[in-house]
């Protein structure tokens, strides 16, 4: 007799469906377990051979051989412990029910507990498709799930548990085990409002402005200034007037953090990722045996910052260049090929000069050569890709005392709120949400310009002898500022307003 349990495993961000088969019989005492498996889930064995004689449960001296098919999809991961636990027992009778429509997922404790795993919210999202009806999990991780429809979710805190509820069917005493709506707000939002908000920020009106046009529109953004202007504080409040997110993009988002286990009970935000300037170009990119989510692809939904813009080697930079246009990353391995997301906002400071003070020459040493060199370290690609660049200026006395007198972030969202609706219903029939993922055909129907706006943007273009990249992005910036204004067409002056944030480095 062979016992079929259903789980899954994640290979980069993808679930693959794995049946955990086992079988018992005659033989020298042994537990085997097969099926191309990694160094944690092979230590299975032993946490789930004490964990079965700590909860009461006596394995017989018998040949036991546990296979994961399919058997040429590298497994990995702890949450496979309740799978074999739970076949082990059903094959020796001490389960009864059937199991053909239910999944198990959950790390298991030498004592029985059953403790909680990542990557529980896509294994139930794909166990739905699988048509699996009643998945058991995690106590803590069932909150995580609790929208999902079509499958109940059943969290269990030990292994004698587990085996009650599936001799009794009774489930009356587990919590959580109502599906919300996916029209509620699925999640609640975590915020940082009250440590870091636009009304603290002392004067940088231009850089203000730039921020919310990013925010509204899903533009990257360039902050270039001296030390002090508040270019870092800028990016910390950013987060604060980034748009409500729908369903879906909450939905994405919460896989992604489920897989790396950043989901804290439930709560999500957009996500906010300030990697150090030393950071290795895998750790940017993603890789590994078993190939996990970079820095792109966990800023995936919100913000990529970039601090000290010229400091990040130049391999880690220019590894920027396909996912800011795809808004995607392929990673390929002698194992596969692995494609992660990466739709995210780049937020980039940097100073002028290596000492910072460019071009005030009271305080700056550096030569024209040295400047130069400082700024080519980011190249043309690079800069073609901002659409946004804001300088920033040392903040005036006067404006210190002004702070109260700012907008909130409170109130500045409430715009860029308005004109993410406005978006979303013009691109309703599309597959993009906001301006700054316009391409090609897309960018000449939604940011029609009349015909003195046409003599305008031909005259830019000819004149800053513009790439074709960078007149897009003029457009795409110049329709989100019409919309943040709820204008229905582009005048002058949000092409005016657009071309004032155009990037000018020193070279």
């Amino acid at each position: 007799m062979v016992c079929k349990i259903n789980c899954a495993t994640i290979t980069g961000l993808e679930v693959v469906p794995v049946v955990v088969e086992t079988d018992i019989c005659n033989g020298l005492p042994s537990f085997d377990m097969v099926g191309l498996l990694a160094s944690d889930v092979r230590e299975s064995r032993q946490r789930v051979r004490t964990a079965l004689k700590n909860s009461g449960f006596d394995l017989p001296p018998k040949k036991i051989t546990i296979s994961f098919s399919p058997g040429n999809v590298r497994k990995t991961g702890t949450h496979f412990d309740l799978s074999i636990a739970v076949s082990i027992l059903k094959i020796l009778n001490i389960i009864e029910s059937g199991l053909e429509d239910k999944m198990f997922i959950g790390e298991l404790s030498l004592n029985g507990e059953v403790l909680p795993v990542n990557g529980v919210l896509p294994i139930v999202l794909s166990a739905v498709d699988s048509g699996v009806r009643e998945c058991f999990v995690p106590a803590e991780n069932v909150e995580e799930c609790s929208f999902v429809q079509g499958i109940r979710m059943i969290g269990v805190e030990r292994l004698n548990q587990l085996v009650r509820l599936l001799s009794t069917g009774d489930y009356r005493e587990i919590p959580f085990q109502k599906n919300k709506e996916v029209s509620e707000n699925i999640f609640p939002e975590d915020s940082d409002s009250e440590k870091y908000d636009f009304k603290w920020i002392a004067g940088q009106i231009p850089a203000r402005k730039a921020a919310e046009i990013s925010a509204a529109g899903k533009h990257n953004l360039l902050m270039v200034g001296p030390p002090g202007t508040g270019k870092s504080v800028l990016a910390k409040a950013f987060s604060t007037i980034l748009p409500k997110m729908s369903p879906e993009e909450a939905i994405e988002i919460s896989k992604i953090q489920s897989i790396v286990g950043n989901l804290n009970g439930g709560k999500i935000r957009r996500p906010f990722r300030s990697p150090h300037h030393t950071v290795t170009l895998p750790a940017m990119t993603g890789g590994g045996m078993n190939p996990k989510p970079g820095e792109i692809t966990l800023a995936h939904g919100g913000v990529l910052y970039l601090d000290e813009l010229p400091e990040f080697s130049g391999k880690v930079m220019e590894s920027l260049r396909q996912p800011l246009e795809e808004r995607k990353i392929s990673v390929a391995r002698t194992g596969g090929k692995y494609v992660f997301p990466a739709d995210f906002i780049l937020i980039a400071a940097m100073n002028p000069c290596r000492c910072g003070y460019y071009p005030n020459r009271n305080r700056c040493r550096c030569t024209e050569y040295e400047v130069r060199k400082y700024t080519e370290k980011i190249s043309g690609p690079i800069i073609d890709r901002m659409d946004l660049c804001v300088y920033l200026k040392a903040v005036d006395y006067t404006d210190l005392g002004e702070r109260q007198e700012q907008e909130s972030s409170e109130q500045i969202r409430e715009r860029v709120n308005a004109a993410v609706e406005v978006q979303r219903e013009r691109y309703q029939k599309e597959s993009v949400l906001y301006n700054g993922q316009l391409e090609g055909q897309k960018i000449i129907e939604y940011c029609h310009l009349n015909k003195k706006e046409q003599e305008m943007a031909e005259q830019i273009y000819n004149k800053m002898q513009l790439s074709v990249r960078s007149y897009e992005k003029l457009l795409k910036v110049a329709r989100t500022i019409a919309d943040l204004k709820q204008k229905k067409d582009i005048n002058t002056e949000d092409i005016a307003e657009a071309l004032s944030f155009k990037a000018r480095i020193v070279r």
